[in-house]
């Protein structure tokens, strides 16, 4: 599994370093103004939609169906479902485009209604939203196919596919720009055209794996009923999840300008381990289990769901300090130039700090919920999760009138916490997760190294920081990659000598 895992954090490593390059440039470019709101608020949207009906939901129900038949009855059986699946989802996925394509204005007003009290930010970010949200009719498609793959054992396309969103994203910055009023036209660009380059990269890879989808007519079989029984329960669990993200920006929309933008930025750096190591686990973990549990074979599940959990606070523990002990040293080094101030970078890391909190709760999930789903149980995560967003948007209308934006990140990190407490030990209780020997050696373990680590950041942030001219971004820049080799070294030396980061220790 660790194998299987490396292969896709390392692809998703280049998708998010990309990233970084990507929203370096829009920082610069944007700011944190009106634009930049506008903009990420029309991204943010089919995202939603994309977690709701393709990525989370369709993956939870798809993929333990997909890997039983391939078990069970073999590659034609599961060709023939994916090819049913792949029809229903297409002309739902068409219908949905064309109502939110003309009903926009209308529901701009719900998803951020602060914004009708600028005119200018709201008619920008309804022109916004249709031209990105035919993303997600191309990303869904993009999400069966990567189901499919990763159930095939070929994880390396679907991985890979983000990749592409950030070099169309990166070009539109750079080429467009010049040629439409606003660099935020060229990222909402970026967006419909990376959705299309997505979509052929994994079709290309079906393909060559003998798996391509033809499009045909929607059909109900049992099979399809089943899934669709499936898929409607994780889309409400899905949902729900997407609900507290809603908030945020439902929230943030009657904040002052900007508060949209440190969101985003302060989560983009939270979504670096987030996506590296959480969605890489989840990714391997879920079909791998979904093998396991068709086989009847108990002891190969808990193991693999044991070693997910060690490897996931082994490189999220340490993130997750770094990102409180350094959060101001980041983002100026990150985003502050051009467009983006010193203000911008304060407040930007105070959120990041509030996010990082929450950072090792947001990947545990990636390996608890897997248990459920590869056992058919998608009742079980959402009850997990509407406990756990009616918790989060209580604590958000609290802390959102002292803290602002930091109070919205700050109750995200809380009921983080929440869930994988509950999700834990329901799976304790029914007898289907155990914490086993190995995991309770080394877990303290990587806790240490994790503290020395912190301990030796905070040293060098006070020692060193009169060392660099902090003033312009160049110096910024070389004292945040001086945090960052400290940090690297100040964790894998004790970890070396706890053993923890051997070969087969985790």
């Amino acid at each position: 599994m660790l194998r299987k895992v490396a292969s896709v954090g390392g692809l998703t490593l280049v998708s998010r370093v990309l990233g970084f390059v990507r929203d370096m440039l829009t920082a610069a470019i944007l700011g944190a103004g009106p634009v930049a709101d506008a903009f990420f608020v029309a991204f943010r949207l089919p995202n939603h939609f994309r977690a709701l009906f393709a990525e989370g939901a369709f993956n939870a129900a798809f993929v333990p169906m997909f890997s039983g038949l391939l078990v069970r009855e073999g590659r034609e059986a599961a060709r023939e479902f994916a090819g049913r699946v792949n029809a229903i989802l297409f002309a739902s996925q068409l219908v949905l485009l064309v109502v939110f394509l003309i009903a926009m204005p209308w529901f701009m007003y719900v998803f951020a209604p602060g914004f009708a009290e600028e005119p200018a930010k709201f008619h920008l970010a309804v022109l916004f939203t249709r031209i990105t949200f035919p993303y997600l009719l191309f990303i869904s498609l993009v999400s069966l196919l990567g189901g499919v793959l990763n159930s095939l054992g070929r994880f390396w396309a679907a991985a890979a596919a983000p990749i592409l969103l950030n070099l169309c994203l990166i070009a539109a910055l750079i080429f467009l720009t010049r040629l439409v009023p606003t660099a935020g036209h060229a990222l909402a660009w970026g967006v419909f055209a990376a959705g299309i380059a997505q979509f052929l990269l994994l079709a290309f890879e079906a393909r060559r794996a003998g798996f391509w989808l033809r499009f045909s007519r929607p059909k109900m079989t049992p099979q399809v009923r089943r899934f669709l029984q499936l898929l409607g329960t994780a889309a409400v669990g899905a949902g729900i999840v997407q609900l507290s993200l809603f908030f945020d920006t439902l929230i943030a929309s009657f904040l002052p300008t900007g508060s949209v933008s440190y969101l985003y930025y302060a989560d983009r750096i939270n979504q670096l381990p987030l996506g590296v190591i959480g969605v890489a686990v989840g990714t391997v973990l879920l079909p791998e289990l979904s093998r396991h549990v068709s086989r009847d074979d108990t002891a190969a599940a808990l193991w693999s769901q044991n070693r997910a959990i060690e490897l996931s606070l082994l490189l999220t523990l340490p993130a997750a300090l770094a990102f409180v002990a350094i959060a101001q040293p980041i983002i100026a080094g990150l985003f502050e130039r051009g467009a983006f101030s010193a203000g911008d970078t304060t407040a930007c890391a105070k959120t990041l700090m509030a996010y990082a909190l929450g950072l090792p709760a947001f990947v545990l999930q990636k390996s608890l919920i897997p248990g459920f789903y590869a056992r058919g149980d998608t009742r079980t995560p959402v009850k997990v999760a509407a406990a756990t967003v009616a918790a989060n948007l209580a604590l958000k209308i609290v802390l959102v009138v002292p803290f602002a934006q930091v109070g919205l990140a700050a109750a995200t990190s809380a009921a983080a916490w929440l869930n994988i407490t509950l999700l834990y030990s329901i799976l304790r209780r029914r007898g289907l997760f155990s914490v086993d020997a190995r995991l309770r050696r080394n877990a303290p373990r990587v806790a240490a190294a994790a503290l020395f680590m912190t301990a030796a950041l905070v040293f060098c942030r006070v020692g060193f920081s009169d060392s660099f001219d902090l003033a312009h971004a160049t110096g910024r820049l070389l004292f945040l990659a001086l945090l960052v080799a400290v940090g690297l070294v100040a964790f894998f030396v004790p970890a070396l000598w706890f053993g923890l980061a051997k070969r087969g220790a985790v």
